[in-house]
């Protein structure tokens, strides 16, 4: 680990840093101005009208750091930039008016494709997955991409429910596949996603709670969900996908575990029982852990532990030459575990009440049934 952080690129993180910082603190009052704020109803649980200039400010932190420390502005940066900027244009917007889940995935389903033809970033081989040196998906290369890109979307969207905790998730796994990039030899690609850990940091410090502030001072709104899984399906395709320095597509699902298993079974939950699958409801992890009696914060160190420890098993798994098909099972054999566990809400919180304990976090007793 020692030697990972020595190879990484400090300067531009730093950078990146600063002036994600800057730009939040001059966003503040602007938010107030235009009412760009996320004001406290229905499943919200903030008790004050909170500015959601998270995302706003981390793209022009990244963009910036990027022309500074990126020396070939041509390595895709302009698909990336395109796609960013629709993002944040469509997440302004929902976060003033609330647009139509409709909309939203429009604008998405148009990221994804800026991203596939002018940044020319596209998943194309699954085959390493299934234990097949080649497996092409041809035709199928451009629809499974703008798949798999708007369900990472919409996985860090869901995910975004407790202060801190999407921002924090998406560190980790940018931390990690800067550890698989190096270890495969891309550095370039460590240096990259150091940019954006330096950006998420900054808006870390406004957004999770510490012990001089109890609740988060601002947000990342639509906005910046929408913009970190750009960021992750941009570098994890980048990655998994260049033949000079392979990355197992398998490896990548376990380097962001929560989202994308909590959104796959949340999701199915609601089509089963005929809802849109957008229906907003409080059935998510973050959800049950609180009403099991987790803190916030406890909820962040927690699923972010969880989430380190899924990816330093899975690269290990890899490098003791672990079946690649082996580890695909078991992630789908994780996800439908959550799922039957979920099935019941009762015997769901039952256990994390028992986690919460031990843990050493006191823990009021369930209510009983009608209370």
């Amino acid at each position: 680990m020692i030697e990972i952080l020595k190879h990484l690129d400090w300067a531009s993180a730093l950078f990146a840093l600063a002036l994600t910082w800057l730009t939040l603190w001059l966003c503040t009052p602007l938010a107030r101005r235009l009412n760009l704020l996320d004001h406290p109803q229905g499943r919200k649980d903030h008790e004050v009208a909170t500015p959601v200039t998270g995302g706003l400010a981390m793209v022009i932190g990244v963009v910036v750091a990027g022309l500074v420390f990126v020396p070939e502005i041509g390595d895709g940066f302009v698909g990336f930039l395109g796609a960013a900027v629709i993002l944040l244009v469509i997440g302004v917007l929902d976060d003033l008016f609330d647009v139509r889940w409709t909309w939203r995935v429009l604008a998405q389903v148009s990221a994804a494709l800026v991203m596939i033809y002018v940044g020319d970033v596209r998943v194309e081989q699954l085959g390493p997955a299934v234990g097949l040196s080649s497996m092409s998906l041809g035709m199928l290369s451009v629809p499974f991409t703008v798949f798999a890109t708007v369900g990472l979307i919409n996985a860090i969207n869901m995910v975004d429910g407790v202060d801190g905790l999407a921002g924090s998730l998406v560190w980790a796994a940018l931390l990690m596949l800067a550890a698989a990039a190096l270890y495969a030899g891309n550095a370039l690609i460590a240096d990259r996603m150091m940019i954006l850990m330096g950006a998420i940091a900054a808006f870390l410090a406004f957004n999770l709670r510490l012990p001089w502030r109890k609740r988060a001072s601002l947000f990342m709104g639509n906005a910046g969900s929408a913009f970190l899984g750009l960021v992750i399906a941009w570098f994890a395709f980048r990655l998994t996908q260049n033949p000079g320095h392979p990355v197992n597509p398998v490896l990548a699902l376990w380097l962001v575990p929560v989202p994308v298993m909590d959104t796959l079974v949340v999701m199915l939950r609601r089509v089963s029982a005929r809802k849109s699958p957008f229906h907003a409801d409080r059935n998510h992890i973050h959800h049950l852990m609180l009403e099991a009696g987790f803190g916030h914060t406890q909820v962040v160190f927690v699923l972010v532990v969880f989430s380190l420890l899924c990816g330093l098993a899975a690269g290990s798994a890899m490098r003791a030459d672990v079946p690649h098909p082996v580890l695909l099972l078991a992630y789908v054999l994780m996800c439908l575990a959550w799922y039957l566990l979920t099935a019941r809400l009762e015997r769901v919180l039952h256990v994390m009440r028992r986690l919460a304990r031990l843990s050493g976090r006191k823990v009021a007793p369930a209510s009983p049934p009608g209370a």
